[in-house]
């Protein structure tokens, strides 16, 4: 496989060592790439497993919590793995223009990767229900973006529609590669604790990072990696609930935009993943949310999006309603950045700054000293 970024060194000079190269790159043996794939790859994966004690301890203790933080993707979420594969995958098949739906963080990441690679890229999204962050990214990458009026599903609608046209490559997660590279994130749980976990907690909105992560648990289990599978643990948020309800959500809202979905593109492989994995899938008000949201920013410095929350509130629901095995080793997916949508940390944080003269003993007198 080529690597773009393998550019030749001016005579005399010495390339440093690179540690890390992508996902692509490490677990090719496992993705659909041959030697004719040429790799699109912005290092992507390789994210941090943090562990959270004191957040487990607000929760009432007795378990390891270790969050895979993939807001230290290159377009700071969990999208970049699936679409370093996709957009690969699109320049191999001598694609020309890529596109997708998104509630923000898959518009992100296409824009981004179809930079990489030259291609031109258009993206779908829900008019005024997108976060900043993630619209401020799909413009600055360069990005035709399209604002439909209407919601996620209806863009998705129109993308599928394009696509069957064959003139474009759609990079939505309805494309079989992206979740074949999203599943790299439960390889890398492993490989970084060593072991698989007992749980695995995710947020779920279009449902494709669930059905990844089982997907992933279960091959390196297959290929003898690890020795046990965790139990998959699904979140909705209460307004965007329709895996949870059992039907479609025409109008979806929540306060977690990137899991404002009413009709999960993957909603089979989610509900597979669940019976498989004798897990289950729930949901959390936007009340749970944004308490969880706040708690894990104080508690343990780490700032996610909304979405991410979803997952967290229900780590707290069920350790307060004694779902958790005492000695219990949970992951969870925060899927993206808290930087992705700065206007609900803003509004949510419940503080605001304090505005003094420029005088010592005034701010003295504020701080308490």
């Amino acid at each position: 496989m080529s690597n773009p970024s393998d550019h030749p060194q001016p005579p005399g000079t010495r390339r440093p060592p690179i540690a890390w190269t992508g996902i692509i790159d490490r677990y090719a043996e496992f993705l659909p790439v041959t030697d004719a794939t040429p790799v699109i790859s912005l290092h992507e994966g390789n994210t941090p497993l943090i562990r959270v004690d004191r957040f487990v301890e607000a929760c009432g203790g007795g378990f390891e919590l270790w969050l895979k933080f993939e807001g230290l993707n290159p377009t700071c979420s969990f999208k970049d793995r699936g679409m370093t594969l996709a957009v690969s995958k699109a320049v191999e098949r001598k694609a020309e223009v890529v596109i997708c739906a998104s509630t923000g963080n898959t518009s992100a990441s296409a824009a981004a990767y179809a930079a990489r690679s030259g291609l031109k890229c258009v993206v779908l999204l829900p008019k005024g229900k997108i976060a900043l962050g993630k619209l401020a990214q799909a413009l600055m990458y360069g990005a035709t973006t399209i604002a439909i009026e209407g919601n996620f599903d209806d863009a998705l609608r129109i993308v599928r529609e394009l696509g069957e046209t064959g003139k474009v490559e759609v990079v939505n997660s309805v494309n079989p590669v992206r979740i074949e590279g999203q599943k790299t994130a439960a390889f890398e749980i492993c490989d970084q604790l060593g072991c698989a976990p007992h749980f695995h907690f995710l947020p779920v909105g279009n449902a494709g990072n669930i059905t990844a992560y089982w997907r992933g648990f279960k091959e390196f289990h297959t290929a003898g990696r690890v020795d046990r599978l965790p139990r998959m643990f699904g979140f909705q948020a209460a307004g965007a609930a329709p895996i949870v309800e059992g039907h479609k959500i025409d109008h979806p809202e929540t306060v977690a935009s990137a899991i404002r979905i009413g009709n999960p593109a993957s909603w089979q492989g989610a509900t597979d993943a669940l019976n498989e994995s004798k897990g289950s899938i729930e949901k959390v008000t936007d009340e749970e949310i944004l308490e969880a949201y706040k708690l894990i920013a104080r508690t343990d410095g780490v700032f996610v999006e909304p979405a991410s929350a979803a997952a967290l509130a229900g780590i707290f629901r069920c350790a307060k309603e004694g779902k958790i095995p005492e000695g219990s080793i949970i992951s969870a997916t925060m899927t993206g950045h808290g930087l992705k949508d700065p206007d609900t940390a803003i509004s949510s944080a419940g503080f605001e700054a304090t505005v003094l003269k420029p005088d010592t003993r005034e701010v003295m007198k504020a701080i308490g000293l």
